[in-house]
């Protein structure tokens, strides 16, 4: 399976790295030039998503993938209509981005973010480029909840209580929410 991750880090590559070592032929789009010097044992290629295409052929991947990019773009429009292009028929496309429901009290510290996502305009956004089967949910990003469900629960019920920039990281993921939305091309 061939997988890109457009926005593979700004240096890190950590998720790109993690899927290399699922054996998935592993490929990273990022603006920053020093994600290759860092990576140089993954293939990271440079673009600016806002205004270049992908350096991919049309057709060339089974998934497109992107945690917590689209909303540092001011042209959104043409991450997804360049997901699509890349996208083989059948393939899947994700997208994660922090949900404006359970951050609006911190979401402007990052002032490097220029557009906001519900459950609803994500999931608009995404029909308005001809994807099918679209699902947009929320997302925790705890493991362990992952695998006991219902921590989740106990997550909810203490939400109210965590405040909103709150440092221990356990309550900050148990509090913030991601939307995760999944399509088809």
């Amino acid at each position: 399976m061939k997988i890109l991750d457009c926005g593979c880090g700004c240096g890190r590559g950590d998720l790109l790295r993690e899927f290399s070592k699922l054996d998935l032929d592993a490929y990273g789009l990022d603006i920053s030039a020093r994600s290759q010097e860092l990576n140089s044992d993954l293939n990271i290629e440079i673009c600016d998503i806002n205004s270049q295409n992908i350096p991919f052929l049309d057709n060339s991947f089974d998934v497109v993938f992107s945690k917590s990019l689209i909303g540092h773009l001011n042209n959104t429009n043409h991450l997804l209509k360049e997901s699509h292009r890349v996208l083989r028929e059948g393939g899947l496309l994700i997208i994660m981005s922090p949900d404006w429901t359970s951050q609006y009290k911190t979401i402007f510290d990052d002032p490097t973010l220029v557009k906001f996502f519900t459950k609803k305009s994500l999931y608009s956004v995404l029909s308005m480029h001809e994807f099918r089967k679209i699902r947009v949910n929320h997302f925790r990003q705890i493991p362990i909840v992952w695998k006991y469900h219902f921590l989740n629960y106990i997550c909810v019920i203490a939400t109210p209580f965590i405040p909103a920039r709150v440092t221990v990281s356990f309550l900050r993921w148990s509090r913030e929410l991601m939307l995760i939305g999944s399509c088809i091309k």
